[in-house]
């Protein structure tokens, strides 16, 4: 783990896009990163999330939702904050060390409306979404 790059994932309640973020990190490039989730308020891991994760082969089921000050003082290479829409004025803010923060605007998907259906391709856009960001993030740091 000492020769890898730390990533710190936060969104508003660390239920979906940083849980989905994190996931796709430790399962894609775990080789490269330790990547760590966390919020501004505790909830859980959003049941839909890791739906649409195991749609894709990967197990969030264990992962936990944790709040952005038990990482307080640590240091991280990278902080990603993925609020979006009116949850950016309650975006949690990271008070460690990071070497770069970054900001990537994806709309919460657990305040989609409509059917389970629609509701489910909402968490499945936004699930892309994060995947092809993360895949830019890596190949841009190669």
């Amino acid at each position: 783990m000492n020769n890898k790059k730390r990533i710190l994932f936060l969104c508003t309640t660390n239920s979906c896009r940083s849980q989905i973020a994190e996931g796709i990190v430790t399962y894609f490039y775990g080789d490269l990163f330790h990547v760590e989730s966390a919020g501004s308020k505790i909830t859980a891991v959003n049941p839909l999330a890791i739906k649409v994760m195991a749609e894709i082969g990967v197990d969030i089921s264990k992962q936990r939702s944790k709040l952005v000050t038990e990482f307080a003082g640590q240091e991280f290479d990278y902080v990603i904050t993925l609020c979006g829409g009116d949850s950016k004025t309650t975006c949690p803010v990271f008070l460690g060390k990071a070497k770069q923060e970054l900001h990537w605007d994806f709309i919460d998907p657990a305040e989609a409306k409509g059917s389970e259906k629609e509701i489910l391709d909402v968490f499945r856009k936004v699930r892309d979404e994060i995947k092809s960001k993360i895949s830019q993030f890596v190949e841009q740091l190669n």
